[in-house]
């Protein structure tokens, strides 16, 4: 399940992110922290993910995503990986790959299982050719380029790119999820009912149907949660 959030940050969130972003000097390498699979493909700069500056954007991001109820449908985060924050100059990419199965958290040397990929964008579309994020699944091949404070999330078992930069610079903000929900297709059957539950209580329909559904949607999380 590919799902589009949109406005996880506002406006405000994004200048500050992006102001301190920008004047920071721990930017590296971004193969530091890619796997055999990603390094040789991988052409980017990434903030120092335990420098001053990116834990102050994690606590930014992390606080935005806990109040994003389109974010927690969907998702269903049981952990999330810090947040990290990487940049592409022209002639930049990350070619084709599959996320890691495993990330230790750096903080805490907690392992975190991927489950769910997601990419925030920090710069808007017009301010860059190229960097688009390409994600294939069953349905073909998805190309994403949202605007500022927008966010994507996907499986991360899907194979999926970012393509060269040809003009600008893209900022962007990764990171994993391990859900509640391991399986992505139940996810997807749970964030399809609770949909279905907030415009049933929207458009107030029958009381005793919704508090049926409602009961269904909380005893398969239960059924299926692995926590």
């Amino acid at each position: 399940m590919l799902v589009c959030i949109p406005n996880v940050l506002d406006a405000a969130q994004i200048v500050s992110l992006r102001e301190r972003l920008d004047r920071a000097n721990s930017w590296v390498d971004g193969r530091v922290t890619a796997g055999y699979q990603g390094a040789p493909v991988k052409f980017n700069q990434q903030i120092d993910e335990l420098s001053d500056v990116a834990v102050a954007c994690q606590r930014i991001v992390v606080s935005a995503l806990e109040r994003h109820p389109l974010f927690i449908s969907a998702v269903l985060p049981n952990n999330i990986y810090p947040p990290m924050f990487n940049r592409y100059g022209e002639g930049m990419k990350f070619g084709a790959h599959v996320d890691g199965s495993v990330r230790i958290n750096p903080q805490t040397g907690q392992k975190l299982r991927t489950d769910v990929s997601a990419t925030l964008f920090l710069t808007n579309p017009d301010d860059y050719d190229g960097g688009e994020l390409e994600i294939e699944d069953t349905f073909g091949r998805h190309s994403v380029k949202l605007g500022a404070g927008d966010m994507v999330a996907y499986p991360a078992t899907s194979l999926h790119q970012v393509t060269p930069i040809t003009r600008g610079v893209r900022t962007s903000c990764f990171f994993w999820v391990q859900s509640l929900i391991r399986d992505d297709t139940q996810r997807a059957l749970l964030h399809d009912m609770d949909n279905a539950i907030q415009r049933l209580n929207q458009t107030n329909a029958d009381e005793i149907a919704r508090r049926s559904l409602i009961g269904c949607y909380h005893n398969l999380v239960r059924q299926w949660s692995e926590t």
